[in-house]
């Protein structure tokens, strides 16, 4: 579920950045031709020969030459060599390559819009374009292999934690590119095992790249968020989806194991402490007196643990981030959850903190206590008890916050660690609030 406590997967053929043009065109300070044939300077006409100076004084002045000192260079004045030099030195160490490589590659491609949201400094592959081309170019050969044939804009959504690429087909609805990084490509396999365990919940992938952590994916439907936003839906929605969520992940019991060998982290209920641990020793963002405070709590924590698992509901898949984004409504009554590259083995139940608190948000708390006894509804008949049941829920509401804090560390290589700290953080602190079922 974290870095480094749950065995993450090594690289998957990352392609190194391609080389800018521009970065062989760099100009030396301090370095200007002016002794070609045709220059003024070599029409002069013939000098009275000077003395030349001492040898020590001439290796002085070769060396301010090569340094681009601005007395260097005669012809120029001193004032408009230094302000040159110096205007070189201020341009390479403020312009940023990524940026020049995304001026010249892409922004001025008007076969693409790029959408970086709030992340306009997030650091994707998508700006090198070895890498570019050999997505794409896989993705245009999966397509072919199927008959279709792209055509229109493409649209690209660049997130610290995913390349997202829609991609508009000729006489069919569009088609997804996604890439993830290394922390979460098994998003790639796990997509493609839900659809033959599960299919009736899931998005069925065109194509998967395992190596790469690409997947190409149909279109899902109307997204449920934009149901919600279009008409006031009745928060008895929520109660219909949470309860085929919670079918889903009984039907996924038994995968439990086969769901870790594809590389998806493991979080069993039993070692959530362990969890604990790691993600706060890789926090570098907490504070004393916060550290100070989820140190005195993991006696507790290690208390629901135990609590949690005798209850006797076994580790299934969490998707631990199932908002009304992540799951489409392409007909009412009927649900299709995708967006897997947060998930890990653990306790079911973990999974609804986030729809609850999602629909608390548009609808009031009064709603949770239905949608928690919908979600409860698949899970009755095991031999546990009403009581027993909604106890569970409260205690995974609690641990869930856990799962959440570990998926900020699934970015891509390079891209800053100060937005998944600090996310990271607050959901850390989450552990320390009452829940409010």
């Amino acid at each position: 579920m974290c870095s480094g406590a749950l065995a993450p997967l090594a690289e998957h053929g990352r392609l190194p950045p391609a080389d800018h043009p521009e970065d062989r065109r760099r100009t030396q300070p301090g370095r200007q031709a002016l002794d070609h044939p045709g220059h003024a300077s070599s029409k002069r006409p013939p000098q009275p020969r000077r003395r030349r100076a001492p040898t020590r004084l001439r290796h002085q002045h070769r060396h301010r030459h090569r340094r681009g000192d601005r007395h260097s260079l005669p012809g120029l004045s001193t004032r408009t060599s230094g302000r040159r030099c110096r205007r070189a030195q201020e341009e390479n160490r403020w312009k940023n390559r990524r940026a020049r490589c995304w001026d010249g590659a892409m922004r001025h491609d008007a076969s693409v819009v790029v959408d970086q949201g709030q992340y306009q400094d997030a650091v994707t592959p998508w700006e090198q374009e070895a890498w570019r081309d050999a997505a794409l170019g896989w993705a245009e050969r999966e397509l072919a292999a199927r008959g279709l044939r792209e055509t229109g804009q493409r649209r690209v959504r660049l997130r610290p934690w995913s390349v997202l690429v829609r991609l508009a087909v000729e006489d069919h609805n569009a088609v997804w590119f996604k890439a993830n990084p290394p922390g979460s490509a098994f998003e790639a396999t796990l997509t493609s095992a839900l659809a033959h365990w599960v299919p009736e919940h899931v998005l069925e992938p065109l194509a998967v790249d395992a190596d790469h952590g690409w997947s190409l994916l149909p279109h899902g439907g109307e997204l449920f968020r934009d149901v919600l936003n279009r008409s006031p839906a009745d928060p008895r929605v929520w109660e219909e989806l949470l309860g085929q969520y919670a079918s889903m992940q009984q039907a996924l019991v038994p995968y439990a194991h086969e769901i870790e060998l594809l590389g998806v982290p493991s979080a069993r209920t039993t070692a959530l402490p362990d969890v604990f641990d790691q993600v706060i020793a890789e926090n570098t963002t907490l504070q004393p007196d916060d550290l100070k405070r989820l140190y005195e709590l993991r006696p507790r924590l290690v208390n629901w643990c135990t609590e949690l698992a005798a209850v006797g509901i076994a580790d299934s898949l969490d998707h631990s981030d199932l908002h009304d984004g992540q799951l489409f409504n392409p007909e009412p009554g009927r649900f299709t959850f995708f967006d897997w590259g947060d998930a890990a083995v653990s306790h079911p139940f973990c999974s609804f903190l986030v729809p609850a608190r999602a629909a608390s948000t548009r609808y009031g708390s009064e709603v949770l206590p239905r949608l928690r006894d919908a979600y409860l509804e698949p899970w009755t008949g095991g031999g546990q008890t009403s009581a027993e049941l909604r106890r569970a829920v409260t205690l995974a509401w609690r641990l869930g916050a856990l799962g959440r804090a570990c998926s900020w560390g699934r970015l891509f290589p390079g891209a800053t660690t100060t937005t998944g700290a600090v996310e990271s953080a607050n959901w850390l602190l989450q552990l320390l609030t009452e829940p409010p079922i």
